[in-house]
């Protein structure tokens, strides 16, 4: 039995998901967006570009809404005469609930809330799902879980953990390439040239990734056995302690779940 994702916006993350999905047996894939050429260049990845929403949600079996919060309910608004309860919506929408997912889409299908975030564009993403639609029956619950799966790493949480989520995961890549970029910013003021800096960045962070990930030792071990007594790791990392630079990261993740609260509001 063939199944078929129709994406509305075909940006990065929508791009990103169809590209993840291609090829998958069973699974037909559907694209919407007012830019021509985004359609075209999925075309490779066997995307059928369609003119209209509501052609796109004719044709789906599940409609992936991927496109940013305050255009979500022009989109569900265009789509909800097409919408039926053999359909299920799904959001990738920060801040946008399960309830105004419903409320926009007249209560007329099945929704799923879902948090990506951009590794997913290089099927390492980390996604929370949120199913407390209770229309949302067993089946149709396995399938989206299995398909973000076939994307990345999936978490089911309850709609109130999302914010929390976003803060950290969702916003979280930012963070990580804003230290790298600083990291870069470093070894090119020690003689580095920038392409070579860049590079060495890259390497550093997957390499420490992969040994966090692989190693199953504690962060705070893996950071103490680069710290020799008296070595220029153990300066560096007193530094960062008199700056005050952990409880400054936590200060920011704090400010971007602040901010995801008022959103929601």
């Amino acid at each position: 039995m063939q199944t078929t994702l129709g994406c509305i916006g075909c940006g990065n993350m929508g791009s990103a998901i169809l590209r993840g999905l291609s090829g998958r047996e069973g699974l037909r894939l559907v694209g919407c967006d007012p830019t021509g050429a985004k359609l075209a260049a999925l075309a490779d990845a066997g995307v059928e570009g369609v003119a209209d929403i509501a052609a796109a949600v004719r044709a789906s079996d599940i409609v992936l809404v991927a496109v940013k919060p305050g255009q979500v309910g022009a989109v569900l608004g265009a789509a909800m005469p097409e919408l039926d309860s053999g359909k299920v919506v799904v959001s990738i929408a920060s801040g946008v609930s399960v309830g105004s997912l419903r409320e926009m889409s007249g209560g007329r299908c099945p929704v799923v809330r879902v948090m990506p975030n951009t590794p997913a564009m290089v099927g390492a993403g980390v996604f929370a799902l949120c199913f407390e639609d209770a229309t949302l029956d067993e089946v149709r619950r396995t399938l989206v879980k299995e398909l973000f799966e076939a994307l990345g790493r999936v978490l089911v949480l309850p709609e109130e953990k999302f914010n929390a989520f976003t803060a950290v995961v969702g916003c979280g890549p930012a963070y990580v390439f804003h230290f790298m970029e600083a990291v870069v910013e470093a070894a090119v003021t020690l003689g580095f040239p920038r392409h070579e800096a860049t590079d060495m960045v890259v390497d550093l962070f997957a390499g420490s990734v992969k040994l966090a990930a692989t190693s199953g030792t504690h962060l705070s071990l893996l950071r103490e056995a680069v710290c020799s007594p008296a070595g220029n790791t153990i300066a560096a990392m007193n530094q960062f302690d008199r700056d005050a630079v952990r409880g400054r990261i936590i200060d920011a993740i704090l400010a971007a779940y602040r901010r995801g609260q008022e959103m929601e509001r």
